[in-house]
């Protein structure tokens, strides 16, 4: 057996020293070697697999040491990062101190953006090709090559199509990658995903030189192809797409190519690296390459928990029911008792649980591809046509919507209902994930509604509310986290506009939890019922309209109130239960709100982050404890978490 390879890559420079066999040998090792660690840590592993010898032929051509490589969906990095020197931090994958399972600039100068939202990379690449031009232009740096690598679909988001009609106008160097693997997080939607898989890959060399010749026949004189044609080699004018569809955003374009010939990606980057006009590689990959079950189950393993192969078996660790199973099941129950409702996810089936529900109700569930904006507009005008919309939707992505929330729900006042999964932290994705802002946006337009679950019968009795709900837009946020395998109450209160649920009486002090803390407030509770302490716990339910009786209520009696939320403590429920009192000229010191810190939390497990923001059980206790016995909330005790120091370049 010779010598494992991938241990001795420090750098992308080692790679030029192996010949092409031995890349070959080192891209099998880097899919075993992340397969391996995705099945102990759970990770991205469909995305990487699918992307190694495309991501091996750029870092052998071009040096990202000095030229800029950009990431779109950046959860395809992880081969990025093997030969930029992090291979000693791959057995710790998605922890404080490990690797980070998205690009991070704290990790590394190699990463440039932190990025985990899609169709971000082509408008930076744009941009950092003007900065370079500029720079250059006065003499203050030299060139670099800017290449932006696409993957899963995220090409037909919009902001992906505003940067390709900009990025036709440059005059200069800049290569856009689209990594196609006919697949998005799940199957892809759309007219932009129906043509690709009309285009064919040429499968071997011998085959794109048969097309040069026919290609030449079709060119107009003078065109931009048939100029490159006679300035590049073989290979590449062999691979000039004169008819596609990019050709007419101004783009050279070549492709589609094999994704897993590594000679020939090799040889077509070479001749493309200086072509000084903007140019689109089109790439055929296999999403989840190199294995049985990722290839043949790629949205499975799209980004798997840990799990185990057991001969032709693979076993998913199972850690409980999510919110996200709850959901579905309860949006089932919403669509099958009113025929009216209808709900859309934007490129997320799976993971907002909307996979379950398609095959139940196919002419009312939509999935409209990695497009958050038109989801919410198309949602709206089916609120307009007299339905009942639910826009099913991660917390974090929710923002990429923001204009037409504002515009098209809220200043229409329609009744679109808004499902937030993955609110809060969110454990190893990170700060890119992190759904710690949807409060403080939403609760800024007038009429809506804002309001949050903390097991599986309060979100069901939250959807029906939803449901019923039509005086105006409505959110419900829920987080990455299994529901409590024993509810407060199987048969929870019906859920009341703008009205709380007292859950344990106490007279020394008032928890007021929005949403998951109600579980960690009540556990909380219990811990100082035990040390002699009389504290009583509501179940906020709503952020807006807040329930200002019971905080006139807490007040005048004197009771000290403590807020907690797995939410930003800038702009979040807390700040609104202040506000209210403040409007109602009550006094507001004895009001202490916990939520997450005004600093980026870094990756590790949920329940460890939850700890360092201080918003867990243990952090609620101290915090009651201390404004009971000291008249104030206790000074921070967190030690403030940050990346693993840059390798050196």
């Amino acid at each position: 057996m010779p010598d494992p390879i991938l241990p001795t890559i420090q750098s992308p420079a080692d790679l030029r020293e192996l010949s092409i066999d031995q890349l070959t040998d080192l891209a099998a090792e880097m899919r075993q070697a992340i397969c391996d660690q995705v099945a102990k840590t759970g990770g991205h592993l469909a995305p990487n697999l699918g992307v190694v010898e495309l991501t091996l032929a750029l870092h052998y051509v071009f040096d990202f040491a000095h030229d800029r490589l950009l990431f779109d969906v950046g959860h395809q990095c992880y081969v990025h990062k093997l030969l930029t020197g992090r291979y000693h931090l791959l057995d710790k994958l998605r922890t404080r101190d490990g690797m980070a399972g998205f690009p991070e600039p704290a990790e590394s100068d190699y990463d440039l953006f932190s990025v985990g939202h899609a169709g971000t990379a082509i408008s930076t690449a744009v941009g950092m090709a003007r900065a370079n031009q500029l720079l250059v232009d006065r003499g203050a740096e030299q060139p670099r090559h800017i290449a932006a690598l696409v993957g899963d679909s995220s090409i037909v988001n919009g902001l992906a199509l505003e940067g390709l009609n900009h990025a036709g106008t440059l005059k200069r160097q800049m290569l856009v990658v689209l990594n196609d693997n006919g697949m998005s997080i799940g199957k892809p939607q759309g007219a932009v995903a129906s043509y690709f898989d009309k285009v064919r890959v040429s499968q071997t060399y011998k085959d794109l030189k048969a097309r040069a010749a026919e290609l030449l026949k079709k060119v107009p004189g003078g065109g931009v192809i048939e100029e490159a044609y006679h300035r590049l080699g073989e290979v590449t004018k062999a691979a000039l797409a004169h008819d596609h569809m990019f050709e007419h955003f101004g783009l050279l374009c070549l492709g589609p190519t094999d994704g897993h010939d590594l000679r020939t990606l090799i040889e077509m980057l070479e001749e493309v690296k200086d072509i000084d006009r903007p140019v689109l590689l089109h790439v055929k990959t296999t999403k989840g390459k190199g294995f049985e079950f990722t290839e043949g189950d790629a949205t499975t393993f799209h980004s798997p928990k840990p799990f185990v192969v057991n001969g032709c078996r693979v076993e998913v660790t199972s850690s409980g029911r999510s919110f996200t199973s709850a959901f579905a099941d309860a949006m089932i129950d919403v669509m099958a008792n009113d025929e009216r409702v209808t709900a859309v996810t934007a490129g997320m089936p799976d993971g907002t649980g909307i996979v379950k529900v398609i095959p139940k109700f196919p002419d009312r569930t939509f999935d409209v591809g990695i497009a958050e904006s038109h989801a919410m507009d198309m949602m709206a005008g089916m609120a307009k046509g007299g339905l009942k919309p639910f826009v099913v939707v991660y917390s974090t992505f929710t923002q990429r919507a923001f204009d037409q929330v504002f515009q098209e729900v809220a200043l229409q006042n329609l009744p679109v209902r808004i499902c937030m999964d993955r609110a809060g932290l969110v454990g190893g994705d990170g700060a890119v994930h992190h759904g710690f802002l949807d409060i403080a946006f939403l609760r800024s337009f007038p009429n809506m509604t804002l309001l949050a679950p903390y097991d599986e019968p309060t979100l069901n009795a939250a959807l029906r509310f939803m449901n019923d709900h039509s005086d105006g837009p409505s959110a419900i946020r829920y987080p990455r986290d299994n529901v409590p395998t024993e509810p407060f109450a199987a048969e929870p209160e019906p859920y009341e506009l703008g009205k709380a649920v007292k859950l344990v009486d106490g007279k020394d002090l008032a928890i007021l939890a929005y949403g998951f803390p109600v579980n960690h407030a009540l556990e909380a509770r219990k811990q100082l019922h035990q040390q002699g302490y009389n504290v009583s716990v509501y179940d906020a339910r709503f952020a807006k309209p807040i329930d200002k009786g019971l905080i006139r209520e807490l007040i005048e009696a004197g009771r000290p109130i403590v807020t907690v939320e797995d939410h930003a403590a800038i702009g979040g429920f807390g700040t609104c239960v202040v506000e209210a009192a403040d409007e109602m000229g009550l006094d507001t010191r004895k009001i202490t709100r916990m939520g997450l810190p005004d600093r980026w939390i870094y990756q590790d497990s949920r329940a460890n982050q939850l700890a360092e923001a201080g918003i867990d059980t243990a952090g609620i206790a101290r915090t009651v404890r201390s404004i009971l016995e000291n008249g104030h909330a206790p000074q921070p005790q967190v030690q403030v978490v940050t990346a693993t120091p840059k390798p050196v370049r």
